[in-house]
């Protein structure tokens, strides 16, 4: 049986970089499963904004200032973004990505990363400007 199909809420292509097919399977399989767990404590859908990215993706995004940062955890398949509707989903995600085991979150008004980059300073929670 391979990875993805012991996965339960999620398929490859929604981690995927739009610039480039079949990118989705470089996502870490440890965060695949802590979003797997994360949704089921949501009890609720979770929709992936942002997953892997290509450099090039990745560089378009800084360059036009949309929170990016050239060391993004995007790039190793350690991170994702997940879309926000309102200030009572961005709660519940929160507190049960805590729950989960994240330890490294953004907050923007619209997304939510969570990333799983041991390079880079464990248990924080910072916030985007306009996102």
């Amino acid at each position: 049986m391979s990875f993805w199909e012991t996965v339960k809420h999620f398929k490859p292509e929604e981690f995927a970089s739009g610039d480039e097919i079949g990118s989705g399977k470089r996502i870490s399989h440890l965060l695949v499963r802590m979003l797997d767990d994360l949704r089921e404590k949501m009890g609720e859908p979770i929709h992936i904004t942002s997953g892997v990215r290509t450099e090039a993706r990745n560089e378009e995004l800084v360059s036009a200032g949309k929170g990016a940062v050239k060391d993004s955890a995007h790039l190793k398949g350690l991170a994702v973004d997940i879309l926000c509707p309102d200030s009572s989903y961005r709660f519940v995600l929160v507190s049960k990505a805590l729950e989960s085991g994240f330890l490294r979150i953004g907050v923007g008004s619209r997304i939510v990363h969570l990333d799983l980059d041991p390079a880079k300073p464990q248990a924080v929670i910072w916030l985007y400007g306009k996102t």
